[in-house]
């Protein structure tokens, strides 16, 4: 195999295992997907394409050539001393959770309030924190998963728990797109198995979703959340009225 065809496959390799598809890497190189395409069928494609390719994939050319690219595996969970930091400045707190929505930095700088010099020192933060790989003036590598979870009773669980679920269901939940439903039962231990994994690929197509939507442009998207949680667990009122055994 030339050098040209064993950049080529290993190009397609590494988007494979990021998930990612013709058209996401035509999005950031800023090219059309028939052009990325075009190149990579006909393995034919300018040294400063190539670059930007390798930028873009955060691999070497010679690994590309090698064969010995690979993508590295974003955290899925946070450190406590991560989530502490986080904690302390919710601007990191917004910033890493619309990062790991795929947010461009010229969308979260015409969205809320902050200047670009503002978003960069936010920027430099994370980067030290190693949530992001940061490289001026524009290049950001995600080091989080879209979906990363916090940590069991740690910093952020405590702020969720605190702040974010109550003003979450204090809404109406009245909106066309809204659903609320709180239920109860007695299950088994088999039907309670059950529903974790119903859970568990509802979580899943969700995160399926907002990974095809993230393509679209800003204003087709609204933010969106949803609150599943499943426990063995009875309401205080009921357990004071048990017989004593």
């Amino acid at each position: 195999m030339n050098a040209s065809a064993a950049i080529v496959q290993s190009i397609r390799a590494v988007l494979k295992q990021r998930g990612m598809t013709y058209r996401d890497l035509a999005q950031a190189l800023d090219v059309s997907e028939p052009t990325v395409k075009r190149d990579l069928s006909r393995r034919d494609f300018s040294l400063s394409r190539l670059d930007k390719i390798c930028a873009v994939l955060d691999v070497s050319a010679a690994d590309l050539a090698q064969g010995t690219a690979k993508a590295s595996s974003p955290q899925s969970q946070l450190s406590k001393q991560q989530e502490q930091a986080l904690v302390r400045d919710p601007r990191l707190l917004v910033v890493t959770y619309l990062l790991a929505g795929d947010w461009k930095p010229s969308d979260i700088v015409s969205t809320f309030q902050l200047d670009e010099n503002a978003l960069v020192k936010i920027f430099l933060r994370l980067d030290e924190l190693q949530i992001i790989d940061f490289r001026p003036p524009n290049r950001i590598k995600r080091l989080v998963a879209r979906n990363f979870s916090w940590r069991r009773d740690g910093p952020v669980h405590q702020f969720f728990l605190a702040r974010v679920a109550p003003e979450f269901l204090g809404a109406a939940f009245d909106a066309p797109t809204d659903e609320l439903h709180f239920i109860g039962g007695n299950l088994s231990a088999a039907s309670m198995a059950r529903m974790k994994m119903a859970i568990v690929q509802l979580v899943d197509e969700f995160e399926e979703l907002a990974r095809q939507d993230c393509r679209l442009p800003l204003e087709f998207r609204d933010g969106c959340s949803a609150l599943l949680a499943l426990r063995k667990w009875e309401f205080s009122e009921f357990t004071r009225l048990r017989r004593k055994k």
